[in-house]
Protein backbone atom coordinates (compact mmCIF):
# COMPACT_ATOMS: atom_id res chain seq x y z
CA UNK A 1 0.00 0.00 0.00
CA UNK A 2 1.51 3.26 -1.25
CA UNK A 3 2.07 6.28 1.60
CA UNK A 4 3.38 9.49 1.09
CA UNK A 5 6.88 10.72 2.93
CA UNK A 6 6.90 14.77 3.74
CA UNK A 7 9.76 16.39 5.26
CA UNK A 8 8.06 19.30 6.41
CA UNK A 9 8.79 22.83 7.05
CA UNK A 10 9.99 24.35 3.32
CA UNK A 11 8.19 27.13 1.76
CA UNK A 12 6.17 26.05 -1.84
CA UNK A 13 6.94 28.69 -4.43
CA UNK A 14 6.53 28.14 -8.55
CA UNK A 15 3.78 27.32 -10.74
CA UNK A 16 1.73 24.79 -11.42
CA UNK A 17 -1.48 23.59 -13.98
CA UNK A 18 -4.90 22.59 -12.21
CA UNK A 19 -6.64 19.04 -13.30
CA UNK A 20 -9.64 18.78 -15.05
CA UNK A 21 -12.20 18.38 -12.23
CA UNK A 22 -12.90 15.21 -10.85
CA UNK A 23 -16.56 15.86 -9.52
CA UNK A 24 -17.12 17.59 -13.04
CA UNK A 25 -15.71 14.69 -15.15
CA UNK A 26 -17.73 12.00 -12.83
CA UNK A 27 -20.75 12.95 -14.18
CA UNK A 28 -20.21 13.77 -17.63
CA UNK A 29 -18.47 10.59 -18.05
CA UNK A 30 -21.92 8.76 -17.31
CA UNK A 31 -24.16 11.21 -19.50
CA UNK A 32 -21.76 9.22 -22.60
CA UNK A 33 -24.47 7.12 -22.00
CA UNK A 34 -27.26 9.29 -23.42
CA UNK A 35 -26.28 8.75 -27.09
CA UNK A 36 -24.93 5.82 -29.44
CA UNK A 37 -22.59 8.84 -31.02
CA UNK A 38 -18.88 9.45 -29.47
CA UNK A 39 -18.47 12.21 -27.12
CA UNK A 40 -14.02 13.23 -26.57
CA UNK A 41 -13.94 14.86 -23.52
CA UNK A 42 -10.77 16.78 -22.92
CA UNK A 43 -8.81 17.70 -19.43
CA UNK A 44 -9.96 14.78 -17.97
CA UNK A 45 -7.92 13.64 -14.59
CA UNK A 46 -6.00 10.67 -14.30
CA UNK A 47 -7.57 9.52 -10.70
CA UNK A 48 -8.89 6.04 -9.57
CA UNK A 49 -11.95 7.38 -9.50
CA UNK A 50 -11.92 8.26 -13.54
CA UNK A 51 -10.37 4.62 -13.97
CA UNK A 52 -13.39 2.83 -11.75
CA UNK A 53 -15.65 5.03 -14.11
CA UNK A 54 -14.74 3.95 -17.21
CA UNK A 55 -14.34 0.09 -16.04
CA UNK A 56 -17.88 0.90 -15.57
CA UNK A 57 -18.98 1.92 -18.40
CA UNK A 58 -16.34 -0.72 -20.70
CA UNK A 59 -18.63 -3.29 -18.72
CA UNK A 60 -21.90 -2.43 -19.83
CA UNK A 61 -20.69 -2.25 -23.35
CA UNK A 62 -19.22 0.80 -24.16
CA UNK A 63 -15.60 1.64 -25.77
CA UNK A 64 -13.75 3.86 -23.48
CA UNK A 65 -10.09 4.74 -24.67
CA UNK A 66 -7.43 8.03 -23.61
CA UNK A 67 -6.08 9.29 -27.06
CA UNK A 68 -2.59 10.09 -27.13
CA UNK A 69 -3.61 13.87 -26.53
CA UNK A 70 -4.92 12.86 -23.24
CA UNK A 71 -8.30 13.29 -24.17
CA UNK A 72 -10.96 10.64 -23.74
CA UNK A 73 -12.92 9.17 -26.33
CA UNK A 74 -16.54 7.70 -25.11
CA UNK A 75 -18.98 5.25 -27.64
CA UNK A 76 -21.82 4.17 -25.90
CA UNK A 77 -23.18 2.59 -29.20
CA UNK A 78 -23.39 -0.99 -27.91
CA UNK A 79 -24.94 -0.81 -24.78
CA UNK A 80 -25.58 -4.77 -23.55
CA UNK A 81 -25.55 -4.71 -19.91
CA UNK A 82 -27.87 -2.34 -17.90
CA UNK A 83 -26.67 -3.62 -14.28
CA UNK A 84 -23.88 -1.47 -12.63
CA UNK A 85 -22.41 -4.25 -10.08
CA UNK A 86 -21.16 -3.79 -6.52
CA UNK A 87 -17.41 -4.88 -6.87
CA UNK A 88 -17.13 -1.04 -8.63
CA UNK A 89 -19.82 0.92 -7.36
CA UNK A 90 -18.91 -0.43 -3.81
CA UNK A 91 -15.65 2.24 -3.81
CA UNK A 92 -17.43 5.12 -5.74
CA UNK A 93 -20.73 6.53 -4.57
CA UNK A 94 -20.90 8.33 -8.29
CA UNK A 95 -21.38 5.18 -9.52
CA UNK A 96 -25.15 5.92 -9.10
CA UNK A 97 -24.95 8.49 -11.72
CA UNK A 98 -24.93 6.04 -14.64
CA UNK A 99 -28.80 5.45 -13.33
CA UNK A 100 -30.44 8.75 -14.56
CA UNK A 101 -29.38 8.08 -18.34
CA UNK A 102 -29.79 4.24 -19.00
CA UNK A 103 -33.78 4.59 -17.54
CA UNK A 104 -33.65 7.99 -20.04
CA UNK A 105 -32.09 5.89 -22.71
CA UNK A 106 -33.10 1.75 -22.20
CA UNK A 107 -35.54 2.13 -20.14
CA UNK A 108 -34.35 -0.07 -17.16
CA UNK A 109 -31.36 -0.49 -15.00
CA UNK A 110 -29.97 -2.14 -11.95
CA UNK A 111 -27.58 -0.35 -10.08
CA UNK A 112 -25.57 -1.37 -6.40
CA UNK A 113 -26.17 1.00 -4.09
CA UNK A 114 -23.15 3.11 -3.43
CA UNK A 115 -20.06 3.38 -1.47
CA UNK A 116 -17.38 5.98 -1.36
CA UNK A 117 -15.76 7.19 1.53
CA UNK A 118 -17.00 7.13 5.12
CA UNK A 119 -18.13 10.29 5.91
CA UNK A 120 -21.90 10.33 5.93
CA UNK A 121 -24.89 7.93 4.78
CA UNK A 122 -25.04 10.28 1.65
CA UNK A 123 -28.59 8.51 0.81
CA UNK A 124 -30.02 8.35 -2.78
CA UNK A 125 -33.60 8.90 -1.72
CA UNK A 126 -33.58 11.75 -3.30
CA UNK A 127 -32.59 9.89 -6.96
CA UNK A 128 -35.42 7.37 -6.25
CA UNK A 129 -38.10 10.13 -5.43
CA UNK A 130 -37.11 12.20 -8.51
CA UNK A 131 -36.94 9.20 -11.27
CA UNK A 132 -40.54 7.89 -9.50
CA UNK A 133 -41.75 11.30 -10.67
CA UNK A 134 -40.92 10.95 -13.68
CA UNK A 135 -42.69 7.99 -14.72
CA UNK A 136 -39.75 5.24 -13.39
CA UNK A 137 -40.91 2.01 -11.62
CA UNK A 138 -37.97 2.11 -8.75
CA UNK A 139 -37.89 -0.63 -6.17
CA UNK A 140 -34.32 -1.76 -4.18
CA UNK A 141 -34.07 -5.56 -4.64
CA UNK A 142 -30.65 -7.02 -2.37
CA UNK A 143 -28.67 -4.38 -2.53
CA UNK A 144 -29.65 -2.94 -6.09
CA UNK A 145 -31.36 -0.09 -7.12
CA UNK A 146 -33.72 -1.41 -9.87
CA UNK A 147 -35.68 0.93 -12.38
CA UNK A 148 -38.09 0.18 -15.04
CA UNK A 149 -39.66 2.90 -17.27
CA UNK A 150 -41.46 3.15 -21.01
CA UNK A 151 -39.78 6.77 -21.92
CA UNK A 152 -40.12 9.21 -18.59
CA UNK A 153 -42.41 12.34 -18.61
CA UNK A 154 -41.55 15.58 -17.90
CA UNK A 155 -42.64 16.71 -14.76
CA UNK A 156 -42.08 19.29 -11.81
CA UNK A 157 -39.65 18.16 -8.96
CA UNK A 158 -38.87 20.09 -5.80
CA UNK A 159 -35.95 17.91 -3.69
CA UNK A 160 -36.13 17.84 -0.11
CA UNK A 161 -32.51 18.57 0.17
CA UNK A 162 -29.84 20.41 -2.28
CA UNK A 163 -28.27 17.49 -3.53
CA UNK A 164 -25.51 17.78 -6.44
CA UNK A 165 -25.18 14.29 -7.81
CA UNK A 166 -29.17 13.87 -7.24
CA UNK A 167 -29.85 16.86 -9.37
CA UNK A 168 -27.09 15.70 -11.69
CA UNK A 169 -29.19 12.25 -11.98
CA UNK A 170 -32.35 13.79 -12.42
CA UNK A 171 -31.08 15.97 -14.85
CA UNK A 172 -29.26 13.35 -16.84
CA UNK A 173 -32.93 11.71 -17.17
CA UNK A 174 -35.06 14.66 -18.08
CA UNK A 175 -32.83 15.31 -21.03
CA UNK A 176 -34.32 12.75 -23.06
CA UNK A 177 -38.02 13.00 -21.01
CA UNK A 178 -41.42 13.60 -22.89
CA UNK A 179 -42.35 17.10 -22.59
CA UNK A 180 -40.66 20.02 -19.98
CA UNK A 181 -39.02 19.19 -17.06
CA UNK A 182 -38.40 21.84 -13.88
CA UNK A 183 -35.55 20.33 -11.31
CA UNK A 184 -36.52 23.14 -8.37
CA UNK A 185 -34.11 23.15 -5.01
CA UNK A 186 -31.53 22.06 -7.77
CA UNK A 187 -27.65 22.21 -6.90
CA UNK A 188 -25.89 25.71 -8.50
CA UNK A 189 -22.54 24.04 -8.02
CA UNK A 190 -19.98 25.19 -11.28
CA UNK A 191 -19.63 21.11 -11.80
CA UNK A 192 -23.38 20.52 -12.34
CA UNK A 193 -23.05 23.71 -14.96
CA UNK A 194 -19.86 22.17 -16.86
CA UNK A 195 -22.87 19.17 -17.04
CA UNK A 196 -25.62 21.07 -18.37
CA UNK A 197 -23.25 22.62 -20.46
CA UNK A 198 -21.96 18.87 -22.14
CA UNK A 199 -25.63 18.13 -22.37
CA UNK A 200 -26.10 21.32 -24.44
CA UNK A 201 -23.85 20.63 -26.91
CA UNK A 202 -24.67 16.98 -27.43
CA UNK A 203 -28.64 18.66 -27.96
CA UNK A 204 -30.10 18.90 -24.78
CA UNK A 205 -32.35 21.85 -24.47
CA UNK A 206 -31.34 23.33 -20.65
CA UNK A 207 -32.16 26.53 -19.45
CA UNK A 208 -31.18 27.88 -15.44
CA UNK A 209 -28.22 25.98 -14.52
CA UNK A 210 -26.48 27.24 -12.27
CA UNK A 211 -29.88 28.67 -10.83
CA UNK A 212 -32.15 26.79 -7.90
CA UNK A 213 -34.34 26.50 -10.81
CA UNK A 214 -33.28 24.44 -14.00
CA UNK A 215 -35.72 23.59 -16.79
CA UNK A 216 -35.58 21.07 -19.71
CA UNK A 217 -37.52 20.35 -22.44
CA UNK A 218 -37.02 16.76 -23.47
CA UNK A 219 -35.72 15.80 -27.01
CA UNK A 220 -35.95 12.63 -28.81
CA UNK A 221 -32.25 11.99 -28.95
CA UNK A 222 -28.94 13.54 -28.28
CA UNK A 223 -25.73 13.81 -30.59
CA UNK A 224 -21.79 13.02 -29.94
CA UNK A 225 -19.70 15.85 -28.90
CA UNK A 226 -15.99 17.29 -28.15
CA UNK A 227 -15.91 19.34 -24.59
CA UNK A 228 -13.28 20.07 -22.40
CA UNK A 229 -13.93 19.39 -18.49
CA UNK A 230 -13.63 22.90 -15.97
CA UNK A 231 -10.63 23.04 -13.82
CA UNK A 232 -10.68 21.29 -10.46
CA UNK A 233 -11.86 24.35 -7.84
CA UNK A 234 -10.69 21.66 -4.86
CA UNK A 235 -6.93 20.71 -5.82
CA UNK A 236 -6.95 24.47 -6.60
CA UNK A 237 -7.97 25.12 -3.17
CA UNK A 238 -5.88 22.76 -1.71
CA UNK A 239 -2.66 23.76 -3.26
CA UNK A 240 -3.78 27.05 -2.01
CA UNK A 241 -4.01 26.27 1.86
CA UNK A 242 -1.12 24.56 1.54
CA UNK A 243 1.00 27.57 0.47
CA UNK A 244 -0.99 29.71 3.09
CA UNK A 245 0.35 27.06 5.66
CA UNK A 246 3.92 27.29 4.45
CA UNK A 247 4.87 30.27 2.99
CA UNK A 248 5.80 30.97 -0.30
CA UNK A 249 4.40 32.30 -3.44
CA UNK A 250 2.73 29.86 -5.83
CA UNK A 251 0.66 30.38 -9.05
CA UNK A 252 -2.08 27.89 -10.80
CA UNK A 253 -2.54 27.64 -13.71
CA UNK A 254 -6.14 26.80 -16.25
CA UNK A 255 -8.17 27.72 -13.22
CA UNK A 256 -11.39 29.89 -12.77
CA UNK A 257 -11.13 32.10 -9.91
CA UNK A 258 -15.07 32.90 -9.91
CA UNK A 259 -15.28 28.83 -8.25
CA UNK A 260 -12.92 29.94 -5.70
CA UNK A 261 -15.03 32.67 -4.24
CA UNK A 262 -15.38 31.58 -0.57
CA UNK A 263 -12.02 29.68 -0.31
CA UNK A 264 -10.18 32.86 -1.55
CA UNK A 265 -12.18 34.83 0.99
CA UNK A 266 -11.18 33.27 4.14
CA UNK A 267 -7.94 32.57 2.36
CA UNK A 268 -7.37 36.33 2.34
CA UNK A 269 -8.93 36.90 5.91
CA UNK A 270 -5.80 34.60 6.98
CA UNK A 271 -3.54 36.78 5.48
CA UNK A 272 -2.54 35.30 1.82
CA UNK A 273 -2.27 37.56 -0.77
CA UNK A 274 -3.97 36.89 -3.38
CA UNK A 275 -3.84 38.09 -7.20
CA UNK A 276 -6.17 36.74 -10.12
CA UNK A 277 -6.21 36.69 -13.64
CA UNK A 278 -8.57 35.34 -16.25
CA UNK A 279 -7.33 31.89 -15.69
CA UNK A 280 -4.83 32.10 -12.60
CA UNK A 281 -4.19 32.71 -9.23
CA UNK A 282 -1.40 34.19 -7.52
CA UNK A 283 -1.08 33.14 -3.63
CA UNK A 284 1.58 34.77 -1.39
CA UNK A 285 2.46 34.30 2.21
CA UNK A 286 4.78 35.16 4.90
CA UNK A 287 4.66 34.97 7.57
CA UNK A 288 2.08 33.11 10.44
CA UNK A 289 -1.42 32.55 9.19
CA UNK A 290 -4.32 33.73 10.85
CA UNK A 291 -6.96 31.95 12.06
CA UNK A 292 -10.03 31.87 10.11
CA UNK A 293 -13.54 30.15 10.81
CA UNK A 294 -15.61 28.59 8.49
CA UNK A 295 -19.18 27.24 8.26
CA UNK A 296 -19.77 24.59 5.52
CA UNK A 297 -22.59 24.93 3.59
CA UNK A 298 -24.13 24.70 -0.25
CA UNK A 299 -22.79 26.51 -3.24
CA UNK A 300 -21.78 29.50 -3.36
CA UNK A 301 -20.99 28.70 0.32
CA UNK A 302 -17.77 27.53 1.71
CA UNK A 303 -17.24 23.61 0.61
CA UNK A 304 -17.60 20.62 2.77
CA UNK A 305 -14.60 19.36 0.07
CA UNK A 306 -12.50 22.49 1.71
CA UNK A 307 -13.40 21.67 5.36
CA UNK A 308 -10.19 19.52 6.29
CA UNK A 309 -7.93 21.26 4.62
CA UNK A 310 -8.65 24.77 6.09
CA UNK A 311 -8.69 22.66 9.62
CA UNK A 312 -4.96 22.07 8.68
CA UNK A 313 -4.27 25.04 7.92
CA UNK A 314 -5.65 26.77 11.29
CA UNK A 315 -4.08 24.03 13.33
CA UNK A 316 -0.31 26.25 12.71
CA UNK A 317 -2.87 29.81 12.64
CA UNK A 318 -1.94 32.44 14.84
CA UNK A 319 -5.69 32.43 17.31
CA UNK A 320 -8.70 30.17 17.54
CA UNK A 321 -10.71 28.77 14.42
CA UNK A 322 -14.05 27.25 15.03
CA UNK A 323 -15.37 24.86 12.30
CA UNK A 324 -19.33 23.71 12.00
CA UNK A 325 -19.49 21.03 9.53
CA UNK A 326 -22.93 21.62 8.30
CA UNK A 327 -22.98 18.54 5.21
CA UNK A 328 -21.52 15.47 6.22
CA UNK A 329 -21.68 13.86 9.85
CA UNK A 330 -18.84 11.91 10.15
CA UNK A 331 -16.38 14.57 8.51
CA UNK A 332 -14.36 14.89 11.65
CA UNK A 333 -12.24 11.99 11.85
CA UNK A 334 -8.90 13.68 10.70
CA UNK A 335 -9.02 15.55 13.51
CA UNK A 336 -7.53 12.47 15.65
CA UNK A 337 -4.42 12.07 12.74
CA UNK A 338 -3.90 15.65 12.99
CA UNK A 339 -3.48 15.50 17.11
CA UNK A 340 -0.81 13.49 16.21
CA UNK A 341 0.90 16.08 14.75
CA UNK A 342 0.75 18.19 17.74
CA UNK A 343 -2.68 19.92 17.07
CA UNK A 344 -5.17 20.96 19.48
CA UNK A 345 -8.81 20.62 18.55
CA UNK A 346 -12.03 20.14 20.41
CA UNK A 347 -15.12 18.60 18.79
CA UNK A 348 -18.46 19.02 19.72
CA UNK A 349 -21.09 17.74 17.66
CA UNK A 350 -20.63 19.08 14.30
CA UNK A 351 -18.40 22.02 15.56
CA UNK A 352 -14.44 21.75 15.68
CA UNK A 353 -12.71 24.27 17.85
CA UNK A 354 -8.85 24.39 16.57
CA UNK A 355 -6.20 26.30 18.60
CA UNK A 356 -3.11 27.60 16.83
CA UNK A 357 0.28 26.36 17.50
CA UNK A 358 3.59 27.41 16.57
CA UNK A 359 4.35 24.12 15.45
CA UNK A 360 3.58 20.75 13.84
CA UNK A 361 5.54 17.87 15.39
CA UNK A 362 6.09 15.11 12.34
CA UNK A 363 4.49 11.75 12.83
CA UNK A 364 3.06 8.83 10.85
CA UNK A 365 -0.77 9.45 10.27
CA UNK A 366 -3.10 7.45 8.13
CA UNK A 367 -6.00 8.75 6.20
CA UNK A 368 -9.35 8.29 6.64
CA UNK A 369 -11.44 9.83 3.15
CA UNK A 370 -10.14 11.87 0.25
CA UNK A 371 -10.10 14.97 1.25
CA UNK A 372 -9.29 14.19 5.11
CA UNK A 373 -6.04 12.95 3.00
CA UNK A 374 -5.32 16.49 1.85
CA UNK A 375 -6.10 17.59 4.59
CA UNK A 376 -3.17 15.67 6.41
CA UNK A 377 -0.54 16.38 3.78
CA UNK A 378 -0.92 20.30 4.36
CA UNK A 379 -0.34 19.18 8.11
CA UNK A 380 2.64 17.01 7.00
CA UNK A 381 4.09 20.47 4.66
CA UNK A 382 4.01 22.92 8.16
CA UNK A 383 5.07 20.12 10.30
CA UNK A 384 8.90 20.04 12.20
CA UNK A 385 10.67 16.96 10.89
CA UNK A 386 9.31 13.84 8.95
CA UNK A 387 5.30 12.93 8.49
CA UNK A 388 4.42 9.72 7.18
CA UNK A 389 0.43 9.57 5.86
CA UNK A 390 -0.51 6.17 4.76
CA UNK A 391 -3.49 4.82 3.01
CA UNK A 392 -3.41 7.41 0.60
CA UNK A 393 -5.39 4.83 -2.12
CA UNK A 394 -7.74 8.05 -0.90
CA UNK A 395 -6.16 10.73 -2.24
CA UNK A 396 -5.57 9.22 -5.40
CA UNK A 397 -9.29 9.16 -5.69
CA UNK A 398 -9.40 13.16 -6.23
CA UNK A 399 -6.02 14.51 -6.63
CA UNK A 400 -4.04 13.78 -10.22
CA UNK A 401 -0.41 12.99 -9.37
CA UNK A 402 -0.37 15.53 -5.97
CA UNK A 403 3.24 14.85 -4.97
CA UNK A 404 4.51 15.17 -8.31
CA UNK A 405 2.63 19.38 -8.36
CA UNK A 406 4.14 19.66 -4.82
CA UNK A 407 7.79 18.40 -5.73
CA UNK A 408 7.72 20.74 -8.44
CA UNK A 409 6.73 23.92 -6.38
CA UNK A 410 10.00 23.08 -3.87
CA UNK A 411 8.19 20.87 -1.56
CA UNK A 412 10.20 17.03 -0.04
CA UNK A 413 7.46 14.64 -0.83
CA UNK A 414 8.15 11.39 -1.87
CA UNK A 415 5.57 8.11 -2.71
CA UNK A 416 6.61 5.37 -1.42
CA UNK A 417 5.55 2.02 -1.12
CA UNK A 418 4.83 -1.35 1.76
CA UNK A 419 7.58 -3.22 -0.23
CA UNK A 420 10.13 -0.23 0.10
CA UNK A 421 9.20 1.13 3.84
Amino acid sequence: MDKLEIRGGLPLNGEITVSGAKNAALPILCACLLTSEPVVLHNVPRLKDISTTLRLLEGMGASARRRDDGSVEICAAHIDNLEAPYDLVKTMRASILVLGPLVARYGQARVSLPGGCAIGTRPVDQHIKGLAALGADISIEHGFVVANASRLKGTSIRTDMVTVTGTENLLMAAVLAEGQTVLENAATEPEVVDLADLLIAMGAKITGHGTDRIVIEGVERLHGAEFRVIADRIEAGTFLCAVAATGGDITLRSVVPAHLGATLDKLRDAGVQIETGEDWVRARMTGRPRSVSVRTREYPGFATDMQAQFMALNTVAEGTAVIVENIFENRFMHVQELSRLGAEIDIDGHTAVVRGVERLSGATVMATDLRASAGLVIAGLAADGITVVDRIYHLDRGYDQMEVKLRALGADIQRTSKETT
